[in-house]
């Protein structure tokens, strides 16, 4: 026997863009974000990918691995901040060499590969809850 009474509208879960060229290291953070985070997850594996998304979603979050192909993670950065709708969208830096001076001077968080998934998951959070 069905339910026929109208099904209650689910809220529209944060959108997560996490921007990583390696493809095992990209799938095992949407996993994460999804299962964790209870976000959803959308996986871009370079800077114009992540642009293009960027086209028809305003994430909640950027997670942003600095070394990308053709356009690293700064410089993906600074195109993203010239979006007024992105200016306030929290960013977290992942590397496994991050321009630690540059990241600090522009007062952004990064997080050095390899972490600990506890240790990411945490500043997720507590940046997605300012």
């Amino acid at each position: 026997m069905s339910d026929s009474r109208p099904s209650e509208e689910l809220p529209i879960a944060r959108t997560i863009l996490i921007v990583e060229d390696d493809i095992d290291i990209g799938e095992f953070l949407v996993h994460a974000v999804e299962d964790e985070i209870h976000s959803h997850a959308l996986l871009a594996r370079d800077g114009d990918e992540a642009l293009k998304f960027i086209g028809s979603v305003t994430p909640a979050f950027m997670l942003l691995d600095y070394q990308l192909p053709a356009m690293n993670g700064l410089e993906l950065y600074d195109r993203l901040q010239s979006r007024e709708e992105l200016k306030t969208v929290p960013v977290l830096f992942i590397s496994a060499n991050p321009p630690v001076k540059e990241l600090e001077r522009r007062n952004l968080q990064y997080i050095a590969k390899p972490f600990e998934l506890d240790d990411l998951l945490k500043i997720l959070k507590s940046l997605l809850a300012e």
